[in-house]
């Protein structure tokens, strides 16, 4: 990389109270449905709404669902193991903001 090139960061930020379709959450995440139903069956992901046609998930089951591929793709961990990561993580992030107080 010569001195004149620059790496640029580009994100979204999401207000964690939005919610987002399953097609939005699917397309975001580049998955497919499937692996949506399977991490809502597993109690992964928390769904808004009952039909599922309908089905809203909090802007958080992004980061969620993007966990999950990474945990699946690079150490083959189940969805079972995943679920039991993220409670981990969960707990973890819990105690960091009592810690903050």
């Amino acid at each position: 990389m010569s001195e004149h090139e620059v790496n640029e960061l580009t994100g979204v930020v999401f207000d964690e109270t939005a919610e987002i379709t399953v097609t939005e959450l699917c397309e975001v995440c580049s998955v497919e449905l499937v692996v949506i139903e399977q991490l809502v069956a597993e109690g992964i992901l928390d769904p808004v709404g009952d039909q599922p046609d309908e089905l809203r998930f909090h802007c958080t089951s992004i980061l969620r669902t993007r966990t999950v591929v990474r945990l699946q793709n690079d150490l083959g961990v189940n969805l079972a193991g995943a679920a039991l990561a993220l409670e981990l993580l969960d707990q973890i992030e819990s105690l960091r903001k009592q810690l903050r107080k």
